[in-house]
């Protein structure tokens, strides 16, 4: 009888679900959309962890009803999900207070005081990253020195993915590459860092159990089942967090191998076979889901999102369906020339990281003239993130990460233009492989090799993950990106001081 796994990805917009056969083909999968977070007030962005734990159930069985399976038929269970958000949990393991989530910088004040406290340098060699806004650990200082009452309650804290599982199996895990972006794992070692809890005195116990991606740390409980119609006491592994799982998903998983992912954010990631450190801390360097790897990977905040916010901002009025409306603004800049006749933009709607490290970062159309149009505004966009984006790579040229093969994925992939436009922008080849799920598909991978339909990670990947097409720079598009590029890079140290 085939075998089938579940890959569950708790994104920020919705959660999905996908379900694989042994060979790796996708026979179902179904997504459940999340209410939009709440952002109270600038650099403020929450999300219910009630409502993940709702979709997740809906997700998964719809795609069982997709596929026409029982729960009975999935050998195992993978799971992904958004990084760095801060789940509270009081003594009975319900939720103090809604989620700080991925994008949500208020916390400033606590990276000043963590630098303080242990120092720039030093935080980056016992976590091998800086004291970002976005960070789990940051959230939960700020909670403690704002919210006491709620702080006195909470007992256990957790990622958004990881809450979900608890919900299914009862069991408080994860994954050693999500808790790389909790700024208390000692990225190096794979392991918390006693150094930093005792520094932000917070104890231990509070902590998830800490596992290897595709290791089984749970299984499906009766509320579990419940709610999901999976069958009770379906093994579940710990999985990763949505970069490490979107990587695996396409088969980044060797050193030489990179990703540019556009979803929400935008992330270019390259897996290495030791931590990659940036002394800067411009990049972060977190587990990889492969056990004994590691990745090296720079984040842009706004990049699907800059897309997004212009359609929502701008074509609020319109009737059309949300993706007809994509390739509506796709089709029109795509009779803009390359370089959008000057018009640049920096998409720092939420702040930036790399290569700034700055949550006051602004966004901004630079260069605007009353000859431009609605197409030259939408080109900027797509220009502005691919420019965001190759601020990463020339990072990786600092560091001699080697590139030897750029696989697209997310959203932006499936766009021929903002395909056309990464290839010219980076100057290199790109390609994409035939199953775009993203991060549920690394999730169903990992699930996999837990339940030993593949010995390890790079089997799997080896087995299943097809290149599906590839793109090549235009030779004088390239050339005019490469000069838009340099001129990109003056935009934000020319803003700066009017932002600060």
């Amino acid at each position: 009888m085939p075998k089938y796994v579940v890959g569950i990805d708790v994104g920020t917009g919705g959660s999905r679900a996908v379900i694989a056969d042994e060979g790796g083909r996708i026979v179902a999968s179904a997504t459940e959309e999340h209410a939009v977070f709440a952002s109270p007030k600038f650099g403020w962005a929450e999300q219910h962890p009630e409502d993940w734990w709702r979709a997740a159930g809906i997700a998964v069985r719809r795609a069982l009803a997709e596929g026409d399976l029982r729960g009975d038929r999935i050998s195992c269970v993978g799971f992904s999900g958004q990084m760095h958000g801060a789940v509270m949990l009081d003594d009975a393991g319900k939720v103090v207070r809604p989620a700080l989530i991925w994008c949500d910088v208020r916390t400033e004040k606590q990276c000043e005081e963590l630098n303080r406290r242990i120092g720039p340098a030093r935080l980056i060699q016992l976590t091998c990253n800086p004291a970002l806004a976005n960070f789990t650990l940051t959230k939960l200082l700020w909670v403690r020195e704002n919210e006491s009452e709620n702080w006195k309650r909470v007992r256990s804290v957790m990622l958004p993915k990881d809450y979900v599982r608890f919900r299914m199996t009862g069991e408080r895990a994860t994954d050693m590459a999500d808790a790389s972006g909790t700024l208390m794992l000692d990225v190096a070692h794979r392991r918390w860092s006693n150094e930093v809890l005792q520094a932000v005195e917070i104890d231990s116990s509070m902590l998830p159990a800490l596992h290897e991606s595709p290791e089984v740390c749970g299984k499906i409980s009766t509320a579990g089942a419940a709610a999901t119609g999976l069958a009770e006491g379906t093994p579940v592994v710990a999985g990763a967090g949505d970069q490490a799982a979107g990587a695996t998903g396409i088969g980044i998983v060797r050193p030489g191998s990179v990703s540019a992912t556009i979803g929400t954010s935008g992330v270019v990631f390259a897996a290495t076979d030791c931590p990659a450190l940036d002394p800067q801390g411009r990049l972060h360097t977190f587990c990889h889901a492969v056990p004994g790897r590691w990745h090296v990977m720079g984040v842009t905040q706004a990049a699907g999102l800059s897309l997004r916010w212009f359609r929502d901002r701008f074509l609020c009025g319109q009737t059309k369906h949300a993706t007809d409306l994509y390739e509506q603004l796709t089709a029109e800049a795509a009779g803009v020339a390359p370089g959008s006749d000057g018009l640049l933009w920096a998409p720092y709607l939420m702040g930036e990281r790399t290569p700034y490290l700055d949550s006051n970062a602004r966004a901004a159309l630079v260069g605007l003239t009353a000859s431009h149009t609605r197409a030259h505004v939408v080109r900027a966009i797509l220009e502005g993130v691919a420019f965001s984006l190759q601020d990463t790579f020339t990072i990786f040229r600092e560091m001699k990460v080697p590139v030897t093969s750029i696989r697209l994925g997310g959203g932006g992939a499936r766009s021929q233009l903002w395909r056309q436009i990464q290839a010219d922008v980076y100057g290199r080849e790109v390609e994409r492989v035939e199953a775009e799920e993203g991060a549920a598909y690394g999730a169903a991978i990992l699930a996999g090799v837990g339940a030993q339909i593949w010995p390890s990670v790079d089997a799997a990947c080896d087995a299943v993950v097809r290149v599906r097409d590839r793109v090549t720079p235009n030779p004088a598009s390239a050339a005019a990106m490469a000069a838009s590029y340099m001129r990109y890079r003056r935009v934000y140290p020319a803003l700066k001081s009017i932002f600060q």
